[in-house]
């Protein structure tokens, strides 16, 4: 794991800034805090900061360079298949046992073509001044991130925006229309990101750049031929789980006591040993938000070794500061706990295995009951639509973690819309469309063919909210303790394997149904049984207490309305609502205080 940057310039011409890269590698050292290296021309540099996971000689840190000297890679992230792809290039005279090294081989090889044969998360440049072009590309889920921008003629890149904004050559023109969208859904989709002049390389593409021509290509496509047999998902996920646990360094599992962690846990304890790995959990001063004690008893039961931490309330203000540094807005609230349990873990491990993805693969969202009820719920006579809709509508708002008075609420504010639309206005974590009166509003177009609702709400997830909000969530908040995320559920197989079921994962109003089978034969009945909770925050007490006095000042009138972005009295009447708690606005008050703070933090206004 590392972070990545550089600066390649047309035609050979010198560098105007080679001096600002010093400043990029600074912004990035917690992303590899273990070692340094820069490959220098007048026209280009490739620099890595290095976090040492395999090989851990410093004869492996990156860049590599070929024999000749003319290509160079940096890349960031882990390559599963680097033992196959080593065996296939054997004549290459590589320098060390690094998993990246053989993307070089492969590269001379086949080009960039090349690269759909890596299985990893991964952002990798590779400078070819052989044939004059930059090469960039991201792995298909979009685990590591990869940013890019045009400074004059030309171009630069760095893993986190943060690196790029601390050169004062980068202009930091806001985007409006892409932090609407931030507002309204809780992220934003690429190649966009807050800034005109920087955009995200998209995953599961490679970026070619030839002086000042850039093409993309896609080589991922996420939807597979058929559904896997819950005995074949078994197999898939033991082999990806045995594939993302090879490290030279200690081995962890963020483990919340749910299936998803657990399982993962199940898995990488059959595979090293549960005395090599470490379980970590963390938790809440409230209890109904805080579910330590069912890691802690898996933790027991496998013979793991196991710690836990509590976040306090006096935490959470730094680490919005500390978040705000990566340069980009972070939309999931549970990055918070995610930065505290990263922090936790670091001194005894390097890696972690974390469940992202498997919620949008294996149907594990309220949303996707949604969508199997709302045909029920349109058949209704209007009448007693509108009656139920006054019952739900009368419910009192709970400061709970979802309750099942938001739950329903949500359910019949979307249930009678096209289904592109009730799922983004169920799964959105943004502000109400009246409060961002200039976003559009519009459903995106259907991600896959056909007339499966859940189906095509899983691949959006994958393509929208997974890869925005959730891998952007773990892959800041970890590398800011210097500690590697592996998520095994994201292995393409497995991908694959689990978006083709569609409609499968869901059996009335139970969710997750093959993802269960699987698990049934491997977890305790303490886990089994539990409902399914997931990393949720206190939002609700976090706004009227350790955020209050900066909601307060950040979400006051006089600011929002010289920003432009929200309409000030809406936000306000959230807040106020919130406050007297007659209402639950955490999630939109969230992502307006975000926005607001991240501006603040970089000095950002928008432009008129």
């Amino acid at each position: 794991m590392c972070g990545i940057y550089g600066m390649v310039a047309p035609g050979r011409t010198p560098l105007r800034h080679p001096d600002h890269a010093d400043a990029m590698a600074r912004a990035l050292a917690h992303r590899g805090p273990d070692g340094h290296g820069r490959h220098a021309w007048r026209d280009a540099l490739l620099g890595v900061t290095r976090l040492r996971v395999v090989d851990l000689d410093p004869r492996a840190d990156q860049p590599f360079a070929d024999p000749s000297g003319e290509v160079a890679l940096a890349c960031n992230g882990e390559v599963y298949n680097a033992a196959a792809l080593r065996r296939r290039y054997a004549a290459y005279p590589f320098r060390s046992r690094s998993d990246v090294e053989v993307i070089l081989p492969l590269y001379l090889d086949r080009g960039p073509a090349g690269l759909a044969d890596i299985d990893g998360m991964f952002a990798v440049a590779i400078l070819d001044r052989r044939a004059g072009r930059l090469v960039l590309a991201r792995d298909r889920a979009g685990e590591k991130p990869l940013f890019t921008a045009r400074i004059g003629d030309e171009r630069w890149f760095a893993s986190e925006i943060g690196a790029l904004l601390g050169s004062p050559a980068v202009p930091r023109t806001l985007d409006a229309i892409a932090l609407t969208a931030f507002l309204r859904d809780g992220y934003i989709r690429e190649p966009a990101t807050p800034f005109t002049e920087i955009q995200k390389v998209p995953a599961g593409t490679v970026l070619t750049v030839v002086g000042n021509a850039m093409t993309a290509t896609r080589y991922w496509d996420p939807r597979g031929d058929g559904p896997a047999e819950p005995a074949a998902l078994d197999e898939l996920l033991r082999a990806a789980v045995a594939r993302q646990v090879r490290a030279d360094v200690p081995l962890g599992v963020f483990s919340s006591g749910g299936l998803d962690s657990s399982l993962l846990a199940v898995l990488a304890a059959e595979v090293v040993g549960a005395a090599r790995l470490h379980t970590f959990a963390v938790g809440f001063p409230d209890p109904s938000y805080d579910e330590r004690r069912f890691a802690a008893r898996l933790a027991a039961t496998l013979g793991t070794p196991h710690a836990s931490v509590e976040l306090a309330d006096d935490e959470v203000p730094a680490a919005l500061d500390t978040l705000a540094a990566t340069g980009e807005p972070i939309g999931d609230p549970a990055a918070v706990p995610t930065l505290a349990l990263a922090r936790a873990a670091r001194p005894s491990v390097t890696v972690v295995l974390s469940g992202e993805g498997a919620d949008e693969l294996f149907g594990g969202y309220p949303t996707y009951v949604g969508h199997r009820l709302a045909p029920a719920w349109t058949r209704l006579p209007r009448p007693i639509r509108r009656a139920a809709r006054a019952v739900i509508d009368a419910l009192p708002s709970s400061q709970g973690r979802v309750p099942l008075e938001f739950l329903l609420k949500r359910f019949a504010e979307a249930a009678e819309l096209p289904t592109l639309d009730r799922h983004l206005r169920w799964f959105a974590n943004g502000l109400p469309p009246h409060a961002v009166p200039f976003a559009d509003w519009s459903a995106p177009p259907p991600p896959a063919p056909g007339g499966d609702p859940v189906a095509a709400a899983l691949l959006l997830d994958y393509e929208g909210p997974l890869r925005e909000r959730l891998l952007v969530k773990v892959d800041r908040a970890t590398m800011r303790a210097s500690l590697e995320a592996r998520a095994p559920y994201l292995d393409p197989a497995v991908t694959r394997a689990a978006l083709a079921a569609g409609a499968a994962h869901v059996r009335g109003v139970r969710t997750k149904r093959l993802l269960r089978e699987v698990a049934r034969r491997r977890l305790p009945s303490f886990i089994l049984r539990r409902r399914k909770r997931g990393l949720s925050v206190p939002l609700g007490r976090w706004l009227n207490g350790p955020l209050a006095g900066l909601a307060d000042r950040l979400l006051r009138p006089g600011r929002l309305t010289q920003m432009g972005l929200m309409d000030a009295h809406t936000v306000q009447h959230l807040l106020g609502e919130h406050r007297a708690n007659r209402a639950n606005h955490g999630r939109a008050l969230w992502t307006a205080l975000v926005v607001q703070h991240w501006m603040a933090h970089w000095n950002l206004e928008i432009e008129r």
